[in-house]
């Protein structure tokens, strides 16, 4: 098999939120245990934090096993086969799929709330200001994901991002600074007001995507600095033709809110951390009394030497510019992700353009790979 590591570096698999989406990750999962770059680190948002969960909370031989139950449990039977019907059957077999989620929910994810005062606009307590119950997918959870396995010592590093309510400040919890349960998974997910926000130490939390949907800066801040392959997969476009419909408006909105803003970040991310390279070099090249100056090592202290390659996937569906797309559970919507997913992953891997030489003065590599637009 072919080696898709240089020097042993560090993987690192980044997901963005995107609900049903998120099968696509899936996918891109399956890809890399297939060909052994099983991830050092997974940081997730949202249905990022739960497949990321998934991965981390079960030994190496179950994750796929895992994943697959949850993706299955949560999809929406069809009525109709969408590879073998015209365009418009399967349009509203989606349709269908969509409107039977918001209206009886998703078995073994969200459930919604009867007779319930707050879409009234009446005051209820904090923890159930939502449309929907959780309380499903947190048994879900319990029954997939082993907390013991994430907080093992030398387990796989798990980190999910969500929003304080009262502060808006966005809280990274780790598995390398503190336990991690089910309510920290659940705290990731907790879209307003669809879902109710989660209760951590006192603290109310909602989905991390309202403030970062793509965690990739935690990654590139993280330290002390290795040498890094990440593989980070975005759901969202953050390019788009004009909207011309209320259902395409809606749609843009969306993908403006949670796209990733990876390409900015990226850039200045990208100069920070080559001017670091940079002066990691240059302090190599000095004398021996001058790197024995307490100001000049002071100044040495921010440098580094590493490497970081962004293998960044971009799920490609547009799924006829549809609004509730992440809430479309359709088992062919699903599948259809997943085998996607694992099809671009696949591609990447045969490029496997990290492998090739680096300019010294480059700290950040982003390898977009092409993949064909639906």
């Amino acid at each position: 098999m072919k080696s898709f590591r240089r020097d042993k570096p560090r993987i690192v698999l980044a997901l963005q939120g995107g609900g049903a989406l998120g099968a696509y990750q899936a996918g891109v999962y399956q890809a890399l245990h297939e060909h052994e770059l099983t991830p050092d680190w997974v940081i997730g948002t949202s249905i990022g934090a739960i497949n990321a969960a998934i991965i981390a909370g079960n030994d190496i031989s179950n994750r796929l096993l895992r994943l697959q139950e949850f993706w299955d449990g949560v999809a929406h039977h069809d009525a109709v086969s969408g590879a073998t019907t015209p365009d418009w059957v399967q349009r509203m077999n989606v349709w269908h799929a969509t409107f039977d989620a918001i209206t009886r929910g998703i078995p073994g994810f969200f459930s919604p709330r009867l007779f319930n005062p707050f879409i009234l606009g009446l005051p209820v307590s904090p923890d159930k200001a939502s449309i929907y119950d959780t309380a499903p997918l947190a048994d879900t959870l319990k029954q997939l994901v082993d907390v013991d396995v994430i907080n093992a010592s030398e387990a796989m590093r798990l980190t999910v991002s969500a929003l304080q309510v009262t502060t808006a400040q966005l809280v990274n919890f780790d598995s390398a600074h503190q336990r991690l349960g089910i309510e920290h998974i659940l705290a990731s997910g907790a879209i307003p007001p669809g879902f109710p926000p989660v209760r951590i130490d006192g603290e109310l939390y909602w989905d991390g995507g309202l403030y970062s949907n793509t965690p990739l800066e935690i990654v590139i801040n993280d330290s002390p600095r290795v040498d890094t392959l990440c593989f980070m997969v975005d759901l969202w476009f953050a390019e788009g033709p004009e909207p011309e419909t209320y259902d395409q408006v809606q749609s843009r909105q969306k993908e403006v809110m949670f796209a990733s803003r990876s390409a900015r970040h990226i850039e200045a991310y990208a100069e920070t951390h080559n001017l670091r390279r940079q002066l990691h070099a240059l302090y190599d090249k000095l004398s021996p009394a001058l790197k024995d100056d307490p100001e000049i090592k002071q100044l040495a202290s921010h440098g580094c030497g590493t490497t970081m390659h962004i293998v960044r996937l971009q799920y490609p569906g547009h799924d006829w510019r549809s609004s509730s797309k992440d809430i479309n559970f359709s088992k062919g919507s699903i599948e259809w992700r997943w085998d996607k997913g694992y099809n671009d992953a696949k591609l990447a891997l045969q490029q496997a353009r990290w492998l090739q030489p680096v300019p010294d003065d480059k700290g950040i590599v982003v390898h977009e790979i092409a993949v064909e637009e639906i």
